[in-house]
């Protein structure tokens, strides 16, 4: 289990120098669940072992006998992630080891094919990270559909733009009660980092949701991937926070960004997966927006 305080930082020039995710990669230009990965497994450290169904990140660490990964991985079917690590979970600890099993899964492997897996391995009370990466679709077999798609958002299986809105995994994941959940984006590492390391410092089953904008699958420029991500943080359709035992806490880029969100339609207009999305679905996808926003608020300052 990693040590918080000997690898608690407050700044990104603190984070340790190791690197668990080597250069060159087989990833796409502009890939923010690589960028993701690297930060993971800094906050991790060299005792770990990721589980990685099928996903992105399955191609992302290149072609056998060569890697880019520096720690151990287990490559497994799209629906056995969260089983597989339930056991390693529980082998290490048989074995008196503290190695860190986390679980790197894509939104497909995590909302649709894996959440079986992943709501046994929560009942059971499994000690390990399940970190989803959502890129909101499945990006690693050319861009279908996912539960994570959002509303209105066009991939080779919704031509004419997704008629529903994206599934709710975080308030499926809480009703499991897990200590600790949060949620994160690739445009803010080291609030990222921080919550990794949080995460690992507690027992039990831990859960991240971190957004991961996809350059191919959302039709951005390679460059605006950080832009990308902090303009779904300002207007507050993604929202930074921790559930920790149960109490919310909201992150700080969110709190300012809850009061006074900046416009959904300058985070939409720059992906051409929300070309020509209708004014009736962008209403919709604002009242969704606003909806969540109000529901946090109010969960947090502890009004029902």
């Amino acid at each position: 289990m990693t040590d918080i305080n000997a690898r608690s930082v407050t700044n990104l020039s603190a984070i340790p120098k190791e690197e668990y995710l080597y250069k060159c990669t087989s990833a796409c230009a502009g890939c923010s669940s690589s960028l993701c990965l690297r930060y993971v497994l800094k906050a991790a450290g060299s005792d770990s072992v990721l589980v990685v169904p099928a996903c992105c990140t399955s191609v992302i660490q290149g072609i056998y006998p060569g890697t880019a990964m520096n720690v151990p991985v287990y490559n497994v079917a799209f629906a056995a992630a969260a089983a597989c690590a339930s056991g390693m979970s529980e082998a290490f600890a048989a074995m008196g080891r503290e190695t860190n099993v986390i679980v790197y899964a894509g939104d497909g492997g995590t909302v649709d094919i894996g959440i079986q897996a992943l709501s046994g391995a929560f009942e059971r009370g499994t000690n390990f990270l399940y970190i989803c990466y959502d890129n909101e679709a499945y990006g690693n077999t050319g861009m279908q559909r996912s539960g994570s798609t959002p509303l209105g958002a066009r991939t080779t299986t919704t031509p004419g733009g997704k008629p529903t809105t994206k599934k709710d995994l975080d308030r499926i994941v809480e009703a499991h009660n897990p200590p600790y959940m949060a949620t994160a984006c690739s445009a803010y590492p080291l609030d990222l980092y921080k919550k990794v390391e949080k995460a690992l410092s507690i027992e039990g089953p831990k859960f991240i949701h971190i957004l991961a904008p996809c350059p191919p699958g959302w039709r951005y420029p390679t460059e605006k991937t950080v832009e990308m991500g902090k303009l779904a943080v300002k207007t507050g359709t993604w929202i930074l926070y921790e559930r920790e035992f149960g109490k919310l806490s909201i992150s700080g880029p969110s709190k300012a960004a809850m009061k006074r969100p900046a416009l959904l339609e300058d985070y939409i207009k720059g992906q051409g997966r929300f070309k020509n999305v209708s004014p009736e679905t962008l209403d919709l996808m604002r009242q969704q927006v606003q909806q969540n926003i109000q529901r946090l608020a109010r969960e947090e300052a502890g009004v029902c």
